[in-house]
């Protein structure tokens, strides 16, 4: 199956230059803010997607085991190291339109700030969905194109694309905007149900950053959360979904899927995982598992 391209922060200092030194403390504290109320502490294997630097992992409490799955090896590096390795961390490169999981061997997923670089979201939802056992929670974050900055932007004449019409607006090369609706749309078509939507960021620009302390810009975001969601105008928006497959899941300890062929159960055998089926042989270095078809 030919799927659109990925984007790669192979050797990227992205989570220093963005978050640790590029001003984003605020942000960064109005996701932990939504976890916590769109994420309950809960048990078993929760497969976090996009998960970069492992920035957010360590905000998803009492789950048992947490496989963190990003394109970039260099990344999951960064995360082996603020994290560690041993039973509950798995640490797996791939993309995400060809998901190396056996069908319903999660009980829950989170996708943040990882949507925005997806060309077809629907095909990865699809993929999201087979890897998720029946009734399973699903937590996603988008960038929202009708946010306020940029009805003010297109109201003034400053900006060529609408946020209102429902088409995703690709601003930079692989760097995407949705429209809430879309997106609600896109998931439901694919079998999820959304159960509880959150805005988040509502006070991201600059000026907030100067004039209020974090600690004010923390107590606010709690306040607009619990009111301003229903207007879902802030530039983040995290949808919490019930997932409904009715599928079978994969027999106990079966795991890994060929994202290849689609063949398993996989061997979890490192150095090398191999497929009996296509033949093809994936490598794991230095504890993370590289599922990449054009790496």
């Amino acid at each position: 199956m030919k799927t659109p391209p990925v984007i790669d922060y192979e050797g990227s200092d992205y989570q220093e230059s963005f978050w640790e030194k590029g001003g984003r403390a605020y942000e960064d504290a109005a996701e932990e803010i939504a976890l916590k109320r769109l994420l309950p502490s809960g048990k078993g294997h929760l497969l976090e997607l996009g998960a970069g630097a492992g920035r957010n992992t360590h905000r998803y409490r009492g789950y048992d085991h947490i496989t963190l799955l990003d394109y970039s090896t260099t990344q999951l590096q960064q995360a082996l190291q603020r994290l560690g390795s041993g039973e509950k961390y798995r640490y797996v490169a791939a993309d995400v339109y060809r998901l190396p999981f056996a069908p319903g061997v999660f009980n829950t997923a989170t996708m943040i700030r990882t949507i925005h670089h997806l060309a077809q979201p629907q095909i990865a939802f699809e993929q999201i969905n087979q890897v998720l056992v029946d009734h399973s929670l699903f937590l996603l974050e988008f960038a929202n194109k009708r946010n306020i900055k940029s009805i003010l932007r297109y109201w003034l004449g400053r900006q060529d694309w609408s946020p209102f019409t429902r088409e995703q607006v690709e601003f930079v090369t692989l760097n995407f905007n949705f429209h809430p609706k879309t997106v609600r749309e896109s998931m439901e078509a694919k079998g999820f149900t959304v159960q509880r939507q959150i805005a988040v960021s509502y006070l991201r620009a600059g000026l907030f950053k100067k004039v209020f302390p974090l600690a004010v810009l923390r107590m606010l975001e709690h306040v607009l959360q619990r009111t301003m969601s229903w207007a879902a105008l802030s530039p983040s928006i995290f949808l919490q979904t019930l997932v409904e497959n009715n599928q079978s899941a994969a027999a106990p300890g079966v795991f890994f899927r060929c994202p290849a062929c689609g063949y398993y159960p996989l061997a979890d055998t490192p150095p090398t995982i191999h497929c009996d089926a296509c033949r093809r042989d994936y490598p794991v270095k230095e504890g993370i598992y590289d599922f990449r078809l054009d790496a």
